[in-house]
């Protein structure tokens, strides 16, 4: 045994695309002119009832609160949850915590040990591996290439599931691709899970609000109510509210598996702050036409920024259904590490498509202005065109 600490080599990675961030900030301390598509991060402020909501709480005493969320929060988000997407589940079986990433953390913590597999589909969201790796498990990445729009195929879940196998993760609207499934997608995901009852399914739906497609969103929670004891819902307020320095969210799963999250919840920081807590109480419960609103707008970037890039003869463009990222392939070159260089000199700040298993991808965020998107955009043609 070593009393050696561990290395950020061997122990675990930093965020790449916070590592991205930071860059493009340093470079518009300096002086540059910097584009920075690189966070996941709403632009718009959170509805002002919410706003208000905080404020006046916080002229009250604020005290602590149950590990697991004040009661408020628990049954608004079991009503939207019920509203939403069709689910209905018991004050037992909800966890809260601060963001949904916490709430998929305490989760890998409370149930994987050294040898445990999490089936991760690529690309994916740059936190999974990391957080599996944290707290114990091991990776395994599964291609869902474009071909295949973004999604896990039954039979490549087939194939990857072992006697190893803990978890396998579900995002849709997928980050960074925005790929959603049809309901006929999700049963036939479902139909292989249901061959193997050793396989818990953490379905992180945190985009489910921003939806690009006329059909209705489908959870897997819904489509397979029979699968229910085995499936963590994981939803917050970051996304959908643009509340992410909130930091709250949501898992809804068996009561044996939400006891344990909540128990490391305790322990770790013991609760999510109150006055978020109230805050969000008052997001779901509040007027919700604002969501659709903002998904017009959010289209409108997504469709803005297609037009832009598809007229690059170095992108090949795939049209999101979902979320708020664009991920074009790099035709004639696979170092995205390189161009993503090569564009932040030419001053616009994007994510190489490595940082979510997918090298050959940029990823860019339409989470913006859209006068500073498109003119990223502009930007990525014409650096681009000067370096085919």
């Amino acid at each position: 045994m070593t009393n050696e600490a561990p290395t950020q080599t061997n122990f675990v990675k930093g965020s790449p695309i916070l590592a991205m961030a930071r860059r493009a900030a340093e470079l518009r301390l300096a002086g540059r002119d910097i584009v920075d598509l690189t966070l996941g991060e709403p632009d718009f402020a959170p509805p002002f009832h919410i706003a208000d909501a905080a404020i006046d709480a916080a002229r009250r005493p604020l005290g602590y609160t149950p590990s697991n969320g004040i009661p408020a929060l628990r049954d608004a988000a079991r009503q939207a949850v019920a509203r939403d997407r069709g689910p209905i589940y018991t004050d037992s079986e909800i966890a809260v915590g601060g963001g949904a990433k916490q709430v998929i953390f305490n989760a890998f913590l409370a149930t994987l040990k050294a040898g445990d597999e999490v089936i991760v589909p690529t690309p994916y969201w740059a936190s999974y591996p990391d957080m599996v790796r944290l707290c114990g498990g091991t990776p395994v990445g599964v291609s869902c290439p474009a071909q295949d729009g973004f999604r896990l195929l039954p039979s490549a879940l087939a194939a990857a599931i072992t006697q190893n196998t803990r978890w396998v993760i579900l995002n849709s609207p997928g980050h960074p691709s925005g790929a959603v499934y049809s309901r006929e997608e999700m049963e036939a995901l479902a139909d292989v899970l249901r061959g193997q009852p050793h396989v818990l399914v953490m379905s992180d739906e945190i985009y489910a609000h921003i939806l690009y497609s006329k059909r209705t969103y489908m959870s897997i929670a819904a489509v397979a109510p029979d699968l229910r004891d085995r499936i963590l819902l994981v939803d917050g307020v970051s996304k959908a509210y643009a509340m992410t320095g909130w930091r709250v969210g949501w898992g809804f799963g068996p009561e044996a598996l939400i006891t344990r999250i909540n128990a490391i919840e305790g322990q770790n920081c013991t609760q999510t702050a109150t006055l978020s807590q109230i805050a969000a109480v008052a997001a779901l419960e509040g007027p919700q036409e604002v969501l659709s609103k903002r998904n017009t707008i959010y289209r409108q970037r997504r469709d803005a920024g297609v037009a832009i890039l598809s007229g690059s003869p170095a992108l090949d463009v795939t049209v999101p259904d979902g979320a708020f990222y664009l991920f074009p392939r790099l035709i004639a070159r696979s170092d995205d590490v390189g161009v993503a260089d090569l564009l932040l000199d030419g001053g616009v700040a994007t994510v190489p498509g490595s940082a979510f298993g997918a090298p050959g991808h940029l990823r860019l965020s339409f989470a913006t202005d859209t006068h500073m998107l498109e003119e990223g955009c502009h930007r990525i043609v014409k650096t681009l065109g000067a370096r085919a």
